[in-house]
C-alpha cells in the first residue's frame, strides 16, 4: 500500500523529503490547513502533490498563469500521474472533455485558474465529485500588500464556501512579508494552520549589482563568456525587450523574446523554444516566468531595476532551481527609478478597486521602489539586505555576493553627512535629493535659485567635495536610515530620529560625539578598492567549481541524449532529468537498475521510460575510458 515515502520515491524519484516538506505533508494528510513559505526551487509542489495522490478525492490547485499550469501538468503526466488544467487556453471541446474525465474520476490533480472557479460548468462538477484539498499556489496574489495582487484570487474564498464539504486548504508562496502572511491566513480563512517558513536564502545564487553606462556592452561581454548557458534577461518595458532581443539576434545568440505586445501564438512559441533549449536565452518583461519550472537556468540578468524586492527575488529565483551555482545580476541606472515611478503611476487602471484603494497601493509601491533602489546603493552584503527585508537576520557576510567578495576600504564621511543633514534641517525638510546636493555643493542651478537655497547657512559647505562622492554619502544615509525619502510625484528628503541625533551630537567634538555615552559617533562609507577583473574571488570560485565537475565529457553525452529524448517525446529536457540528476549520474556512474534508482530524481516511472538509455551511455563511456 502506498504511503508518503513510496509516493516520494517511486513517483518523484527522491529518497527523502527536503527541509519543511514532511511537516507540511503530514499536516495536510491529517486534515489540517497549512501555509508554506518556501523560496523558489525549495520544492513547494511536492508538499501538495504527495498528499493529493494519497487523498481519496481530487485536489484542485488554484494557479495564476496558463504557462504555470501547463508546465506542472506536463511534468506530472511524465511521472505517470493523471492531471489536467482548466483555463481559457482550452477549446470548447477540450473543456467539455476535461470536465467529463474529471467527473469520471480520471484525474487526481486539476489545476484551475481562479476566474474559472465560479463558472456554472465548474460549479456543477465540484458538486458531483469529492474535493479533498484546495491548494492555492502563489498565495501572495490574494493580498493587496503582495507584489502581484490579483482581485480574481478573492473568488477562491467564495468558491470554498460553496463546496458541499470544506476541504483541506493549503497555501504556498515564495515571498511574503509579515503583512502578506497575515493577509493570506485571514482572507483564506485558514483554520489554525501549520505555518512553515523554511527561510528565504538560496545559497547557490550569486548576487551582484552592476552600475553600467553601456548596458548592452556589459551584457554582450557577459554572454561572450556564458553564451552556452541558459538564462533570462528581464527588461522593464516592451520597447527595451525588442531592442535587447534584436541586438542579441544580430550578434548571433539564440534568443527568444516575451512580452504582452506579442500574439498568444508568438508568446507560446518563444516560451517553448526557451523551455526546450531551442533558444536558451530569453529576453522578457516580468510577464514571463511565473511557474516556469526550468531547472537549468544558470543566470538571471535584470537589464533594468525592478519595482520592488519581492519581484526581484522571485524573478532572480528562477535561476539555479536544480541547486547548482547560478548568477543573479542587476544592471542599475538612475533612469530605472524614473521608469518604475511612471509604470507605478499608470498601473491604476483596475476597475475592481476604488480611488482610495488605488492611491494606497500606489503609495505602498513607491515606498517599496525606494527600498529596491537602496539595494542598488548598498555596499553591505546583498544577500543579507534581501533577507532582512523579509524579516530574516544573518551575519551580514554570505561569501557569495559581489559585495562580500569585493575588497573595500572604510572612509570616515561623518563631516559630509553632518553638513547634508544640517542643510535638510535648515530648509525645513522641503526639497528632494538633487536640490539638496546642488546646494551643499555650492552649485548655481535653477532649483537652487528657485528655492532660495543660497541663503541656507549650509549652502556651499562641501564645495570642495566631488558631487559623485556626495551622492554616495547621501545614498548611504538613506540606506542606513538617517534620512528617508517620501513617496509621491515629488519625493522629499526627511530627517529620521537617527539623523536628528547625529545633528545634535555636533561636529568636530563641540559638543563631542556621543556626549553622555562615552563614544564617538561616526558615519563610515565602504568604497571598493580597485582590483583586476581576472583576479576577482568570484572568478576564482567559478573556475574551482568547474574544475570539480567529474567526467565533463560524459555529462555532455548525457545532456545530448536527454535533448534527443525530449525532442522525441515533445517535452522540455529538464522534465526528463535535471542537470543536477545528470551530474550525479556522471559522478556515480550507475550501471545497474538499483544504482540508477539511487540517483536523486530517478523514480521507477522515469527509470522505465529513460533510465536504460542513460545506463547504456554510462556503460559504453566507462568501457571506452577503462573505468571499472
Amino acid at each position: 500500500m502506498d504511503n508518503k515515502y513510496t509516493i516520494l520515491k517511486n513517483t518523484f524519484g527522491y529518497d527523502a523529503f527536503r527541509e519543511g516538506q514532511e511537516v507540511l505533508v503530514d499536516s495536510t494528510l491529517s486534515g489540517r490547513d497549512v501555509l508554506g513559505i518556501m523560496p523558489t526551487g525549495a520544492g513547494k509542489s511536492i508538499c501538495f502533490q504527495v498528499p493529493a495522490l494519497l487523498f481519496p478525492g481530487i485536489t484542485l490547485v488554484v494557479s495564476p498563469l496558463i504557462s504555470l499550469m501547463k508546465d506542472q501538468v506536463a511534468a506530472l503526466n511524465q511521472l505517470g500521474v493523471h492531471a489536467a488544467y482548466i483555463n481559457s487556453s482550452l477549446t470548447e471541446g477540450q473543456y467539455r472533455k476535461a470536465m467529463e474525465f474529471a467527473r469520471r474520476g480520471q484525474y487526481k490533480i486539476i489545476y484551475v485558474a481562479p476566474e474559472r472557479l465560479m463558472t456554472e460548468a465548474f460549479q456543477l462538477l465540484v458538486q458531483d465529485v469529492e474535493v479533498s484539498m484546495v491548494a492555492v499556489d502563489e498565495a501572495h496574489c490574494i493580498s493587496q500588500w503582495g507584489q502581484d495582487f490579483r482581485p480574481s484570487y478573492l473568488k477562491i474564498v467564495e468558491f470554498i464556501e460553496m463546496l458541499p464539504k470544506r476541504p483541506v486548504i493549503a497555501a504556498y508562496t515564495a515571498t511574503a512579508t509579515k503583512q502578506v502572511k497575515e493577509d493570506i491566513v485571514c482572507i483564506l480563512g485558514l483554520c489554525q494552520p501549520t505555518l512553515v517558513v523554511t527561510g528565504y536564502d538560496r545559497k547557490n545564487l550569486y548576487f551582484a549589482v552592476k552600475k553600467a553606462k553601456d548596458k548592452k556592452g556589459m551584457l554582450l561581454g557577459y554572454l561572450k563568456k556564458n553564451g552556452d548557458k541558459s538564462g533570462i534577461i528581464y527588461c522593464n518595458t516592451r520597447k527595451t525587450v525588442e531592442e535587447v532581443w534584436q541586438c542579441l539576434i544580430e550578434e548571433g545568440y539564440p534568443a527568444a523574446r516575451y512580452h504582452a505586445g506579442l500574439s498568444d501564438l508568438e508568446r507560446k512559441q518563444s516560451q517553448d523554444d526557451f523551455i526546450y533549449d531551442v533558444r536558451p536565452v530569453m529576453v522578457a518583461t516580468n510577464a514571463f516566468g511565473m511557474g516556469i519550472d526550468k531547472s537549468n537556468v544558470r543566470y538571471v540578468i535584470h537589464y533594468n531595476m525592478p519595482k520592488d524586492i519581492e519581484s526581484y527575488y522571485q524573478e532572480a529565483g528562477r535561476a539555479g532551481r536544480d541547486g547548482e551555482p547560478a548568477e543573479c545580476l542587476l544592471y542599475y541606472a538612475g533612469q530605472d527609478v524614473k521608469v518604475n515611478e511612471f509604470l507605478i503611476g499608470i498601473q491604476s487602471e483596475n476597475s475592481e478597486l476604488d480611488g482610495e484603494e488605488l492611491e494606497l497601493i500606489k503609495e505602498r509601491d513607491l515606498g517599496r521602489l525606494r527600498k529596491m533602489a537602496f539595494y542598488c546603493f548598498t555596499n553591505e552584503c546583498l544577500r543579507d539586505y534581501i533577507l532582512r527585508y523579509f524579516g530574516e537576520y544573518g551575519s551580514n557576510y554570505c561569501g557569495n555576493c559581489e559585495n562580500c567578495l569585493t575588497e573595500f576600504e572604510d572612509i570616515d564621511v561623518t563631516e559630509e553627512a553632518f553638513h547634508i543633514l544640517r542643510l535638510v534641517q535648515a530648509c525645513h525638510e522641503r526639497y528632494g535629493i538633487n536640490a539638496v546636493l546642488d546646494a551643499v555643493h555650492g552649485s548655481d542651478t535653477a532649483k537652487v535659485r528657485q528655492f532660495g537655497l543660497k541663503q541656507n547657512p549650509e549652502y556651499g559647505s562641501l564645495k570642495g567635495w566631488a558631487l559623485v562622492r556626495l551622492r554616495q554619502v547621501l545614498n548611504d544615509l538613506l540606506v542606513k536610515g538617517y534620512l528617508l525619502l517620501t513617496n509621491g510625484d515629488y519625493p522629499i528628503l526627511k530627517l529620521t530620529r537617527l539623523g536628528r541625533e547625529l545633528i545634535s551630537y555636533g561636529i568636530g567634538g563641540s559638543p563631542p560625539y556621543g556626549a553622555g555615552r562615552g563614544e564617538v559617533h561616526k558615519i563610515i562609507l565602504k568604497l571598493p578598492k580597485e582590483r583586476e577583473e581576472a583576479q576577482s574571488p568570484k572568478e576564482e570560485k567559478k573556475k574551482k567549481a568547474q574544475a570539480e565537475i567529474r567526467y565533463p565529457d560524459l555529462f555532455e553525452l548525457l545532456r545530448k541524449r536527454r535533448y534527443e529524448l525530449a525532442q522525441k517525446d515533445h517535452v522540455p529536457p529538464y522534465i526528463i532529468f535535471s542537470d543536477k540528476t545528470l551530474r550525479e549520474m556522471g559522478a556515480s556512474l550507475p550501471v545497474t537498475e538499483g544504482e540508477m534508482l539511487a540517483v536523486n530524481g530517478v523514480g521507477k516511472v522515469k527509470y522505465e521510460k529513460y533510465g536504460r538509455d542513460f545506463q547504456e551511455i554510462i556503460q559504453d563511456y566507462a568501457r571506452k575510458k577503462g573505468i571499472k
